[in-house]
């Protein structure tokens, strides 16, 4: 229940700035152009707030149904009554081409900006990390064929100071939509520098994932010895069935003995759907208990799976790093980041349309609220972090050519400009349509993909 609360709140808390920044773009660049704005909303549906006020009797609404916003103009093409003759010259339709296309852009770029400001805050307050030392290379990966070994503590990646594990992922995932070869200095488990290579040149589209450093390069960072102390069970799953319980610590597997978790990580997939025999402690007395691990079958091999989690385990001091960034160059580096999340989306964006990619990758409001919920609990650095993301999200999505978004718009003043006249009503009355159509496609290939990672 609180992981539903924590999710739920999360979720209307990103929406409400995200769509607020949004539309707020869109509101003052219009107020600002001299373009009259009857209603600023952040939601749909019903009004659960509203009110009235400034110069122009604007209504400020807030909206019982959180999944967007809108900003109603002054516009002969919606008003149903005619417009008093000394307001038209504020009616957005009658603005020149270049003041409404401003306006338009200006939601996107508002999103733009936040998730700058936002990264830029996060950066010069400090992230704190895991120091980026190889605690493994998986056997005959793009890791190990490039010379890395245990022990590897990673300082240069392509020239960057690298001072965390994460510090430059985000870099390496755009490298390798470009199957880049990468130089990484390295010191040694003796202190000498080395020279190191990630080649991923022969890298396919799908295995482009958000886990490619460990799943794909085979780099995996430091992981302390963790005890086989469950630290969770998930509901219905075979653990749950068989009667473990959190606190339960395993001794035996199969009478193979068990010293930490990632052996009995190692000895639970090697038996998927067979009888396995458990020997447990619970409140200081041993017992038996036999589990049938459920079969998993991923990325072309099949493993066992039990369905529990570890309890958790504080890393040591001295593998603990905070890295902090002084203004400008955090300022240098939320704007690279904006530059490359919005690139690396586009892509992946063109390569779903192309069937390059599996449409699998695309997540929606389900996944969403999930990560809000985590990343509020984490802390209010890894939840501006997560705005940023969704941010630039939201900016990308709204600047495609589809009817309804803002690049639905921009793409009718590209024809005015090439025809010399605006668009005809019935063609975007047709637009509209095909608009609704594509959103709802989307949305409910979104939802479909958060049903299945969430409860499949």
């Amino acid at each position: 229940m609180g992981e539903f609360l924590y999710s739920a709140l999360g979720f209307i808390v990103a929406l409400g700035i995200l769509v607020t920044v949004h539309e707020f773009g869109h509101f003052w660049v219009a107020r600002k152009l001299g373009v009259k704005v009857l209603k600023f909303s952040v939601g749909f549906g019903k009004p659960i707030w509203s009110k009235t006020a400034g110069p122009d009797d604007t209504e400020y609404v807030i909206a019982a149904i959180p999944l967007g916003g809108y900003v109603k103009m002054l516009d002969e093409n919606e008003e149903e009554n005619t417009i008093a003759e000394h307001e038209l010259p504020r009616a957005f339709n009658r603005q020149p081409l270049w003041k409404r296309t401003f306006i338009v852009l200006a939601g996107p770029l508002f999103n733009f900006l936040f998730a700058i400001v936002a990264y830029w805050i996060v950066f010069s307050m400090g992230v704190d990390g895991i120091k980026p030392v190889v605690g493994r290379v998986a056997e005959n990966s793009i890791a190990a064929e490039g010379g890395f070994q245990v022990g590897d503590e990673i300082t240069y990646i392509d020239g960057r100071r690298n001072r965390s594990w994460d510090e430059h992922r985000l870099y390496l995932y755009n490298q390798a939509f470009k199957k880049q070869r990468i130089g990484v200095v390295v010191n040694d488990r003796g202190g000498m520098q080395q020279q190191r290579v990630i080649d991923m040149s022969g890298l396919s589209l799908n295995q482009i994932t958000p886990a490619l450093l460990e799943s794909e390069i085979g780099l995996v960072g430091y992981v302390p010895k963790i005890p086989p102390r469950v630290g969770a069970v998930e509901p219905g799953s075979p653990a749950d069935l068989s009667g473990l319980r959190t606190g339960d610590v395993i001794l035996t597997i199969e009478q193979e003995p068990v010293s930490a978790w990632q052996d009995m990580v190692k000895l639970i997939q090697a038996r998927p759907g067979k009888s396995t025999r458990f020997e447990i402690t619970r409140g200081g007395g041993a017992r038996g208990v036999s589990i049938i691990p459920e079969r998993i079958e991923q990325g072309g091999r099949t493993f066992g799976r039990i369905g529990i989690r570890p309890a958790p385990v504080k890393l040591p001091e001295e593998m603990m790093v905070h890295v902090e960034y002084g203004p400008l160059e955090a300022a240098g580096r939320s704007i690279e980041n904006v530059w490359v999340m919005s690139s690396v989306t586009l892509k992946m964006l063109w390569k779903i349309l192309r069937l390059e990619v599996s449409p699998k990758n695309i997540s929606g409001p389900l996944t969403i609220a999930q990560y809000a919920g985590q990343t509020v609990r984490i802390g209010f650095d890894r939840f501006l972090l997560f705005l940023a993301v969704v941010s630039i999200s939201l900016g990308v999505i709204n600047l495609l050519p589809i009817p309804l978004l803002d690049g639905g718009h921009l793409l009718y003043y590209v024809i005015e400009v090439i025809t010399g006249g605006p668009v005809s009503r019935k063609v975007m009355m047709w637009g509209q349509q095909i608009g609704i159509v594509a959103l709802f496609g989307l949305m409910s290939l979104a939802f479909y993909n958060d049903i299945v990672r969430l409860f499949g």
